[in-house]
């Protein structure tokens, strides 16, 4: 009688961290304000993951959304304000500041208009899209971001299945910087994303990594991720821009 066993997945072992890019640019850290850590102990155990995974600063985006998550600057700054508190408390040192992941909706348009927008660095602006479909007025929109001389970056192109790679690079080259999950290289979010991620490694379109820290799946995630082929390569291989946000 034949017995047939299934080989064991053996993990590559991890030997890269994020110390090089030093800044994670996009994570929803903050507590209590939208989809990501509920309290200050979640997110405290979040920051920990971060740290030993090398990242020496973090710009926390919580979500700045018309139907869901109406944060000002005011609710994103309250929480900021508390999670360093509790840092201080806990004394874990490191730094972290506070951007916003805006939702592109007409909320977003308004911002623009009204220049009231949460920015990182010397003037980026992080942006998501639907996941069904892209905006209408999106170039209008960006060249009045460009005009008022802020940097636009939109987050996990990856994840809008909708675009393809020529769209991407004529975005690319209108001046849109792209964030890249490196947790989409997991294939966390499905063979898809995993795919165009890769895709838009090769095609030297990728501009930032991040983490998009929401929970704790995502903290070991962000830790397979370093296993990947194409993580070694943005580590090792690429120009990344992370280190000018510190």
């Amino acid at each position: 009688m034949f017995r047939f066993f299934k080989k064991k997945e053996v993990k590559k072992n991890i030997t890269l961290d994020y110390s090089s890019i030093m800044v994670d640019m996009h994570s929803h850290v903050l507590p209590g304000i939208d989809d990501g850590a509920k309290t200050p102990e979640e997110s405290i155990a979040l920051i920990r993951k971060m740290m030993e995974l090398g990242i020496k600063k973090i710009i926390a985006t919580p979500h700045i959304m018309a139907d869901y998550y109406k944060n000002t600057s005011e609710s994103i700054n309250g929480a900021l304000t508390l999670l360093k508190a509790e840092l201080e408390k806990e004394q874990i040192d490191i730094v972290i500041e506070a951007a916003a992941e805006h939702y592109f909706d007409e909320s977003f348009e308004s911002r623009v208009n009204r220049n009231d927008l949460m920015i990182m660095g010397d003037g980026y602006v992080l942006f998501e899209f639907s996941f069904i479909s892209q905006p209408p007025n999106v170039f209008g929109v960006i060249q009045k971001i460009k005009d008022l001389g802020y940097k636009p970056i939109l987050a996990h192109p990856e994840r809008y299945p909708y675009m393809d790679l020529e769209q991407f690079k004529t975005f690319h080259d209108w001046g849109v910087a792209f964030q890249l999950n490196t947790i989409s290289l997991t294939g966390y979010y499905g063979k898809e994303a995993k795919k165009l991620a890769e895709n838009l490694i090769d095609m030297q379109l990728i501009d930032f990594i991040s983490s998009d820290m929401h929970h704790l799946r995502h903290a070991e995630a962000f830790q397979d991720a370093l296993r990947t082929p194409y993580m070694e390569k943005l580590l090792l291989d690429y120009q990344l821009k992370n280190t000018l946000l510190v």
